[in-house]
């Protein structure tokens, strides 16, 4: 048996009563170190953890497979939910096993946000740019989602310098697009953990700097019809 288990935000409290079972009866865990640190307290002293990077993911994946394919009980570890930033580390997962997995999905860090920050997902389009590969396309999408009224959930691009994508990078691309400057903005760090807050406007949002572990809100400037008060209460 193999499965991709989505860890939640940060906190351990946040995986669900599912996949703390599953971790607990598993024969191997894996995933990359900050993610195994999660949920590092339910994993049993007898399975074997496979820890891995970026550079050695593939190599370790096929360990994780040799071992399911023996017969094992795995468990690959995912931060948030498997089906918000994580699809294409599933697809090397199941490049290696050579077939589809099961996965089970996790609680996202855009969840949490939207909780904190009172926003509804119906009237909000999430967008990630953790991924590999051309972001154009995406960036191209959120500009049309904010001129199309909606709130923005995303989640930055905090690899090397090369190819970051973090908050001031994507408020000043949005200025550059003709995103008006006064659109309120948030960015979130360490949702779940240690939180921090940042609240202004996209134009202020680009001379900020702020930690790998952001999210950010971009919040509409139209009036959403769950925001207008109905004629009679007025």
């Amino acid at each position: 048996m193999i499965i991709c288990i989505g860890a939640g935000p940060g906190d351990v409290g946040y995986l669900t009563q599912r996949g703390v079972d599953l971790i607990r009866n598993a024969d191997v865990v894996a995933g990359f170190e900050a993610v195994l640190n999660v949920v590092r307290s339910v994993v049993p002293a007898t399975a074997e953890v496979v820890t891995m990077g970026y550079r050695d993911q593939i190599e370790k994946l096929e360990q994780v497979a040799a071992a399911h394919h023996a017969g094992k009980r795995c468990v690959v570890v995912f931060m948030g939910d498997i089906h918000f930033s994580g699809f294409q580390y599933l697809e090397r997962v199941e490049r290696a096993c050579g077939h589809p997995v099961e996965t089970l999905p996790g609680i996202s860090s855009a969840q949490i946000l939207a909780s904190r920050a009172k926003v509804c997902f119906d009237e909000t389009s999430f967008i990630t740019f953790h991924r590999r590969g051309d972001l154009t396309p995406f960036k191209r999408h959120l500009v049309h989602v904010l001129n199309d009224g909606r709130n923005a959930i995303v989640i930055p691009c905090p690899w090397d310098a090369a190819r970051s994508f973090m908050p001031p990078h994507i408020a000043t691309y949005l200025l550059e697009n003709g995103i008006p400057p006064e659109h309120p903005t948030e960015v979130w760090e360490n949702l779940t953990r240690n939180e921090a807050e940042w609240h202004g406007t996209l134009a202020e949002c680009a001379h900020k700097e702020f930690s790998d572990m952001s999210i950010m809100l971009i919040r509409t400037l139209r009036p959403m019809s769950s925001q207008i008060e109905p004629a009679e209460a007025k």
